[in-house]
């Protein structure tokens, strides 16, 4: 089998897509990193993948994507009762509907602020402003300090973990450094808390005494990566922000239902529309942990397996028109079992992403914010490469003319 990590970084989210066409929707088999691979594709595969005797994640993440995205003893790369004593300190921190909405809340007043702000800006680029917005919110919901002069350098480490773990060169240095800056930055932090011996209610003092399964406590070094693993996802939701505004500018006619307070359903619909239609991650992946079968296919030990995520969102027998971006999807009903997978999926006390719900409400939030806000929307590149991962408008969506004036005066986009 030909090597496919050249492809991969020349085609983006187009490459497995592309592939399982050519292969007729068979399982799409390669080499990555020099290493074998299976693709799988389907409700079906998501639970499969899901199933911890199937599919470990040991070892299974590139270096170099642990080295920028996660963090080297992240919770992401363990398995087994490690994995699990880990995950509940993020399921409770995360997935407590209380917490979620104060997380919201501070959002909110954040994006108040901004704007006031940007009404006195000849122009904002809107995902420059929107990461140092959730840079300071999730700061001070999670009780990191973070004082106002560091805000700016520290949204865009934090933005660069994310930008640079599927590039080469520049971006993936950039991301490397980024994160080595914000990890010795917080393991401090964490040795400072635990010194003053209050545990609290934050999120930096419940990780700093948060004890594994073996019982010790976490090093410092894995505490400071742990903090990080709900910032920077946090700050991440960036990148579905700006899609809401491209969203909104491509299809103004839902800015009268998402700017309603008397319709949180449709803000929520709308969110999920968004994390559905368009690119964030392309697929996931890990390690087969013994002989498996899968669709008449034999995966060997050890082999690489992927599950597509990108195509699964945009699968049109799953999606009718899954190139047509309408949040409607999600007020008819619940969408298909296993089929919305864009921060990937399986059960949530596996490996499913616990911040699913931080992610949502955020971005909700954001979105019924750009709904009530006038603005205008120069031109400007808005094109979306996917050979590009993590892909964005390339202009960064710049907008001007913002007031504060009531949503009603003048439409924004």
């Amino acid at each position: 089998m030909v090597d496919s990590t050249l492809p991969l970084l020349l085609h983006g989210y187009a490459w497995l897509p592309d592939r399982r066409r050519r292969s007729g929707g068979a399982p799409v088999r390669t080499r990555l990193l020099g290493k074998r691979a299976i693709a799988l594709h389907g409700p079906a595969a998501v639970r499969f993948f899901y199933d911890e005797e199937h599919i470990h994640r040991h070892d299974a993440l590139p270096g170099p994507v642990i080295d920028t995205l996660f963090g080297r003893g992240a919770v992401h790369t363990l398995d087994g009762e490690r994995h699990r004593a880990r995950k509940a300190l993020f399921t409770g921190l995360l997935m407590d509907p209380s917490a979620v909405r104060n997380l919201a809340e501070r959002v909110d007043r954040e994006l108040e602020r901004a704007r006031e702000e940007w009404s006195r800006a000849e122009r904002v680029v809107l995902f420059d402003e929107l990461a140092r917005v959730l840079t300071r919110a999730v700061h001070a919901w999670a009780g990191v300090p973070l004082a106002e002069d560091a805000v700016s350098r520290t949204a865009r480490d934090l933005i660069a973990m994310v930008d640079g773990f599927a590039a080469v060169g520049p971006r993936h240095i950039a991301a490397r450094r980024a994160r080595g800056r914000q990890e010795e930055r917080l393991a401090s932090l964490v040795e400072a808390v635990r010194k003053d011996g209050d545990p609290g209610p934050t999120v930096l003092r419940t990780i700093a005494a948060h004890r594994d399964a073996d019982g010790s406590p976490l090093p410092p070094r894995t505490a400071a990566v742990e903090v990080l693993n709900v910032l920077r996802p946090t700050v991440a939701v960036t990148w579905f922000s700006v899609f809401a505004a491209h969203a909104l500018h491509r299809h103004p006619g839902h800015r009268e239902a998402l700017a309603s307070d008397g319709d949180p359903a449709f803000a929520w619909a709308f969110a999920q529309e968004v994390r559905r239609f368009y690119p964030f991650a392309p697929f996931v992946g890990g390690l087969a942990a013994e002989r498996l079968k899968w669709a008449g296919r034999t995966i060997a030990p050890g082999t690489t397996v992927l599950l597509d995520l990108y195509g699964l969102d945009h699968d049109a027998d799953l999606w009718p028109e899954p190139y047509r971006f309408d949040p409607s999807r999600f007020l008819t009903g619940p969408a298909p079992a296993d089929a919305l997978v864009p921060q990937g999926g399986g059960p949530v006390d596996g490996h499913r992403c616990p911040g699913e719900d931080v992610t949502v409400s955020v971005l909700a939030t954001v979105a019924r914010f750009l709904a009530r806000t006038p603005y205008d929307v120069a031109e400007q590149d808005l094109r979306i490469p996917l050979r590009r991962i993590p892909t964005a408008p390339r202009s960064g969506f710049v907008i001007s003319g913002v007031t504060a004036a009531p949503a009603g005066r003048r439409a924004g986009g």
